[in-house]
């Protein structure tokens, strides 16, 4: 049976530490799925149509790596797609405890996802979407922590 992941996020953007993420678990899995959600309750700095492209154009050379966008429950979208784990990244104790409820809800609505947790490589692990927005928004150089020029 082929070993299919999601690597389900908002990827607003996708930074160096997601790249380490998607590296680490290429080699974990038969195929791996870049799932980029819509997350209800945040407002995307770029738009996901172009941040798949992004990520797309990163991975192109490998085939095991795709990139699809989705609305809807992660759970629900990982038996879409026959993926039976879901590879989450932890920076810190912070995370874990966010994602260890998540993986909970998961596992209630589709009792097959198993979730597996990469620690983030130490020097990529203070790096958040979140802080790359804000430096960004303010006219600051942001090009080495994501893969790509904004």
């Amino acid at each position: 049976m082929k070993r299919i992941a999601i690597f389900p996020g908002s990827f607003d953007p996708f930074t160096n530490g997601h790249l380490d993420v998607v590296q680490r678990g290429a080699n974990l899995f038969d195929e791996l799925i870049i799932a980029i959600g819509n997350n209800s309750t945040k407002q995307r700095y770029m738009p996901v149509d172009k941040m798949t492209a992004i990520i797309a154009e990163l991975f192109r050379e490998d085939s095991r790596i795709k990139v699809q966008a989705y609305k809807g429950l992660t759970a629900n979208f990982a038996q879409e797609v026959g993926a039976r784990f879901l590879l989450r990244g932890l920076r810190n104790t912070t995370d874990f405890e966010y994602e260890n409820t998540i993986a909970q809800a998961n596992r209630h609505v589709n009792p097959g996802l198993e979730t597996v947790f990469l620690i983030t490589s130490p020097h990529l692990a203070a790096i958040s979407s979140s802080i790359i927005r804000e430096i960004h928004s303010y006219g600051g150089n942001v090009d080495a922590f994501i893969p790509f020029r904004i």
